[in-house]
């Protein structure tokens, strides 16, 4: 009898759910769903970093989306075993003793502080400082000894801090704090208490400080010179973390009744986007699967005898079992991506934007067309025009630093540069001086886990940028030297976490034996050119040297 399981992916701007077949990994259905808060702006303010989303949006994701691919389906819902969540992160959000996100209570419902701080949101650069001044002066444990070394105000305790400090009310009134992928689990599960709730080891590991060697989280000891409230909300957190292999609960009667489905429905301990990802693009040692998109996650897998107690500085965490049980998992990343490529776009398109149709000349509706279809062309149109452009034409330089770094070092208060303008510099030059600059920032990741000792045979591309943009699939292969890989799923975050769900559900006994049957295969690989990769490792060298005076300027 065939056996299904579902994937849920919130990613930042939609949540997707795949309805997957565990004889094969084939996808029966999937839907999506944009979150119509964030969609429209809401509680978020750009300039300042900030970046809150509504879990009223996620919630209604959630409902819409499984009850969707159920539905259309017509699977019977006694063969649906198992539901496994992933979300972006780190993605706290303040919760009451019952962990019901304070957004969902009277009182709250417009405070963006009561919100979840989106991964994106930079506003606790300061903190982040904090900790990390704390960590290696205090005289004990540091515990930024496994996350790379640098703590990064992206991640959880820098963002409940600067919550913590900026409004009372949500200082009073949080009792815990939960990431996104626990939060959400937590609901499907029928909220149960938290102090017995399973949480994310993924989400602990690379984003809390959790780690064995100092039996969990930071002691209220360290938290405390911080500020007494992170001791007290470490109180109220947890000291186990799970493996998303292993159940976290099954379908309460509410959630069950909502999405069509039964209480016999296991529901996976949640976990990340990206390393869903790796395990929906068939994970194995050695391999670095990039998730490409706004940011990028840079995930590998290595055998616990390869890495041993020695910590990869630079990077953004190693945690046992956070990809695959048993293995240490290794992540990394670029806080921008496309972001760097949409944010070119804005530019570009702010008189079409913003004064088409203001002379009264073009009707409304009309002009509204119009915008909507220059917008969609010119990220494809900027590409077709900056390939054509010869290597040996002049180009400019930039840095992908346009939401800062998270890899190698994360350091969020750095900004982007460019330099080598002239009059006869295009839009087209500068696209091309931007895809570059992401594509160097890859090699930096790269080189970064090679100059630790950590082996790389094989770089494996999901994500929308990887499925979408061969332009910049082919100069990351040109700037890397590498053959880069593919993934034919378009949704390999959500088919990892079906992976995860096929285990947990007790269809397949490990999540080695449940990739092998259900993870995607390869659908394309991106050869280096050998005259290109000669002209990138020049150029290479040459943003090397601007990232370095960039970061002097910064810090100076």
């Amino acid at each position: 009898m065939s056996k299904y399981v579902i994937g849920l992916d919130f990613g930042t701007d939609s949540v997707r759910a795949v309805l997957v077949d565990t004889a094969g990994g084939n996808v029966l259905e999937s839907e999506v769903h944009w979150y119509r808060r964030w969609k429209a702006g809401k509680y978020c303010n750009a300039p300042e970093n900030s970046f809150r989303q509504h879990p009223a949006d996620h919630i209604e994701g959630m409902e819409h989306t499984v009850k969707s691919v159920v539905r259309r389906s017509g699977v019977d819902a006694r063969d649906v075993s198992g539901i496994c969540i992933d979300t972006t992160g780190s993605s706290p959000v303040p919760v009451d003793r019952n962990g019901t996100a304070l957004a969902l209570l009277p009182g709250f419902e417009e405070n963006p502080n009561a919100m979840m701080i989106l991964w994106k949101d930079h506003t606790s650069i300061a903190e982040a400082a904090e900790i990390n001044e704390l960590s290696g002066s205090w005289g004990g444990t540091d515990y930024t000894t496994f996350i790379g070394g640098v703590y990064s105000s992206e991640w959880f305790w820098a963002k409940i801090l600067h919550i913590a400090r900026e409004d009372r009310e949500v200082r009073e009134a949080a009792w815990s704090w939960m990431e996104h992928c626990d939060l959400m689990t937590h609901i499907l599960t029928g909220a149960p208490e938290l102090k017995t709730f399973r949480r994310s080891r993924c989400a602990a590991g690379h984003k809390a400080m959790w780690h064995e060697s100092w039996n969990g989280l930071p002691p209220e000891d360290f938290l405390n010179r911080l500020d007494p409230y992170l001791g007290t909300v470490r109180k109220n957190l947890y000291e186990d973390t799970y493996t998303s292999d292993k159940a976290a609960g099954t379908l309460s009667a509410e959630w069950s009744e909502k999405l069509g489905l039964t209480t016999e429905t296991v529901v996976a301990v949640g976990t990340f986007d990206a390393h869903a990802g790796a395990v929906g693009a068939g994970a194995e040692a050695f391999s670095l699967v990039r998730v490409m998109g706004t940011s990028t996650c840079d995930i590998m897998v290595a055998p616990r005898d390869v890495i041993g107690n020695r910590a990869v500085r630079g990077i953004c965490g190693q945690v046992d079992g956070s990809v695959i049980p048993g293995w240490i998992g290794l992540e990394a990343g670029q806080s921008a991506f496309g972001d760097v490529l949409a944010w070119f776009r804005e530019i570009v398109a702010w008189p079409v934007d913003h004064l088409l149709g203001d002379t009264g000349s073009i009707p409304a509706g009309t002009a509204k067309q119009i915008r909507e279809e220059i917008r969609a062309a010119i990220i494809p149109r900027l590409a077709s025009e900056a390939e054509k452009i010869p290597l040996e034409e002049s180009v400019p330089l930039a840095l992908d630093w346009i939401n800062g770094r998270r890899t190698p070092f994360a350091d969020q208060a750095l900004k982007s540069a460019i330099t080598g303008l002239s009059l006869g510099t295009g839009a087209p030059h500068l696209f091309r001086a931007l895809v570059e600059a992401i594509c160097f920032g890859a090699r930096q990741i790269v080189d970064r886990f090679e100059e630790e000792g950590v082996e790389i045979r094989s770089v494996v591309g999901i994500g929308g940028v990887a499925k979408k943009a061969p332009f910049v699939m082919q100069t990351l292969a040109d700037v890397l030297n590498r053959p880069i890989h593919i993934a034919v799923s378009d949704q390999a975050p959500a088919l990892g976490a079906a992976i995860y769900a096929a285990v947990a559900s007790g269809v397949y006994d490990s999540v080695e034996e449940a990739v092998q049957a259900m993870a995607s295969p390869m659908e394309k690989t991106y050869h280096p050119r050998k005259e290109n990769v000669a002209f990138y490792s020049g150029k290479y060298r040459d943003y090397q040297e601007l990232a370095a005076f960039t970061e002097e300027r910064t810090h100076r």
